[in-house]
């Protein structure tokens, strides 16, 4: 390892659906969150790891910060704080194509009392072709805070997300790798699991059904003398009703949602899968501490 190497943890905050996810994945190159165009899709901080010759850059994916609504909201709130506390530079993380609004001004008052340095990060640059409109967008965003950096970008189109890079690594200690190299998560595997299943049930839902919705892989295991692996999960909702959306009529809408996430189970685990889904209400989870420690949360 040459000298000058450095090493260290960066986080993306925002409020939800601001792009987080997808420029973790574009950044790590790989899928290590999952991406949907409902709020608060992200429920835990996830690590992706960026592995270059001269540096690791640890990605910290975190949940959109937003005014809660229920004792999950609150603990999502607190993954946040936590995870900004902890790294050496935040990237905050602002869509192109919405207006600043009360949620961007709220977090960059938050982001003002931290001793760590903040880049502002314009996403969903290729949703805006008007020069002028991402003009005023990077000023509006500049004026938000004394930031270390302004950056505009695209996570789709990869418009200088390695810039975007270079200016996360610029701003990491010197130190040794902290991952083994070519590890690009530490997600464990039944998690990524269950996180894919969810993103294939979250498309084309009505918006009352993404928080209400959780997944758990109860079981994943190798089927004995064969290539096959056995995954068994239930998806958890709060209402009759929504048990009814998921299922969909005679079962189709979850047979479509297990072979959608089959699909991308066998991608990450590189090996055939049989998925088993099942589906659950669990009433008011959301607001019942019991069941959010027995959901994970």
């Amino acid at each position: 390892m040459s000298d000058g190497f450095r090493s260290g943890f960066a986080c993306f905050v925002g409020r939800p659906n601001a792009g987080k996810s997808t420029l973790t994945n574009a950044l790590v190159g790989q899928k290590v969150a999952i991406a949907s165009s409902k709020p608060q899709t992200t429920r835990h901080a996830i690590r992706g790891v960026v592995n270059t010759d001269q540096a690791q850059l640890v990605l910290v994916d975190t949940p959109g910060l937003h005014k809660p609504k229920t004792l999950l909201g609150q603990r999502l709130n607190d993954i946040v704080r936590t995870t900004w506390a902890e790294v050496d530079v935040v990237a905050f993380c602002i869509p192109a194509d919405k207006p600043v609004g009360t949620g961007d001004r709220f977090i960059a008052n938050e982001l003002s009392e931290l001793n760590t340095p903040v880049i502002a990060v314009v996403t969903k640059g290729d949703l805006v072709s008007d020069k002028q409109r991402m003009g005023e967008q990077l000023l509006a965003v500049a004026g938000l805070g004394d930031w270390a950096e302004v950056v505009p970008c695209s996570a789709v189109t990869q418009w200088q997300v390695d810039l975007l890079q270079d200016l996360l690594i610029q701003r990491l200690p010197e130190g040794p790798m902290l991952y083994p190299e070519g590890e690009l998560t530490d997600e464990p595997e039944l998690h990524m699991a269950g996180e894919l299943i969810r993103e294939a049930a979250l498309e084309g839902v009505r918006d009352e059904l993404p928080h209400s919705l959780a997944v758990v892989v109860e079981e994943m295991v190798k089927r004995e003398n064969s290539d096959l692996v056995d995954v068994h999960a239930t998806l958890f909702v709060e209402r009759d009703s929504q048990k009814a959306i998921v299922i969909g009529s005679g079962g189709e809408r979850l047979r479509d949602v297990g072979t959608r996430a089959r699909k991308q189970i066998e991608a990450l685990l590189g090996s055939r899968v049989y998925l088993d889904l099942r589906v659950k209400v669990a009433k008011d989870w959301q607001r019942d501490p019991k069941q959010l420690r027995r959901l994970g949360f």
